[in-house]
């Protein structure tokens, strides 16, 4: 088979009128991005047929096709990516008379304007490009972290949702942090920009003191790979602190490990096991599942002793492997090194 080259696409509303275009001012595809694939007709099925009414066969960069994947013309990426938030577009893909594309919730935000000719954009499909679209493998955009999946164009969505290599969001509980990253990223930058203190180790022990228990900032501190987090908020109608572990990695990596937990003062204190949760849950997510310990604080100012005016209270605990006995003495290692 000899490969296609997608000159230009004339998109239609819901008619059945498609028209070859011959002009060839397609533009150049993305340096950094692999191109993208086009089913050949056998592999393709209907898809295939709609793509050969909107696409012209040429003999550029031609060839004998070994494979079931066809290199397929360097602008098909620019064709579906969203002048306005320059997303990838999925059905319904929405444009105006003269044929500018826009997708479904950008032609919301535009108030009905085409963003390129400011015509009216009413409610014509452009159909043409969603099944060229449905005839695409694309790379997973995860592709320059190392993810080396490729899936047809609808598919991709929703593996890119939950890919193993996308990047992880700041997990420092603070504040809402926008930056994301890999591991080692995060952690320079936890200790760089949040100030985090850094331990490493199997074991943690911290003191946690406010003159104003009413006004508790919520804590994060670092041991190794792990998130150690001390959070106020309202459990019901009963104010409380809650002490939990996450681990600075995917979930199935999470489930290796256990930890234990103490948080107590004055010759009394609350004990925790459980297994550490993922940075890919939220710091917000885990307290409001209760997936820690919870003191409420009457309770916290009791064990801080004195005239229950000041929050004095010990944070302790221990990390192992899931397969080690936690009284072995046996430590997870130094990531830090």
């Amino acid at each position: 088979m000899r490969a296609m080259e997608l000159d230009s696409i004339e998109c239609v509303s819901y008619s059945d009128d498609m028209d070859d275009d011959d002009d060839d001012s397609v533009p150049a595809a993305p340096a950094q991005l692999p191109r993208p694939f086009l089913k050949s007709a056998s592999t393709a099925g209907p898809a295939a047929n709609a793509v050969s009414v909107v696409a012209a066969a040429s003999d550029r960069g031609g060839g004998a096709g070994a494979g079931p994947l066809v290199p397929q013309a360097t602008g098909v990426h620019e064709l579906l990516e969203c002048p306005v938030c320059t997303n990838s577009m999925y059905p319904p893909i929405h444009q105006c008379q003269n044929g500018h594309t826009i997708c479904s919730t950008c032609k919301t935000r535009v108030h009905n304007r085409c963003p390129t000719c400011r015509q009216e954009l009413g409610d014509i499909r452009c159909l043409a490009l969603e099944k060229v679209a449905e005839s695409l493998e694309l790379p997973c955009k995860y592709y320059s972290l190392g993810c080396p999946e490729v899936f047809p164009y609808y598919s991709k969505l929703k593996h890119e949702s939950q890919c193993n290599f996308r990047p992880y969001n700041c997990p420092y509980a603070g504040s809402e942090c926008s930056v994301v990253g890999d591991i080692p990223f995060l952690v320079a930058h936890l200790r760089d920009d949040h100030k985090v203190d850094m331990h490493s180790g199997c074991t943690f022990n911290h003191r946690y003191v406010k003159s104003n228990p009413r006004e508790v900032e919520n804590a994060t501190w670092m041991l190794t790979y792990f998130c150690l987090h001390f959070e106020a908020f309202q459990l019901g109608m009963a104010p409380v602190y809650m002490a939990f572990l996450r681990f600075m990695g995917d979930e199935n990596e999470a489930r290796n490990y256990s930890y234990s937990l103490e948080v107590g003062g004055n010759g009394r204190k609350m004990v925790w096991e459980g297994t550490p949760r993922s940075i890919r849950d939220s710091h917000r997510k885990v307290r409001d599942s209760h997936d820690g310990l919870i003191i409420q604080r009457n309770m916290a100012l009791f064990f801080s002793g004195g005239d229950r005016k000041e929050l004095k209270l010990r944070v302790t605990g221990r990390i192992w492997k899931e397969q080690q006995n936690p009284d072995s003495g046996a430590c997870i290692p130094n990531l830090f090194s």
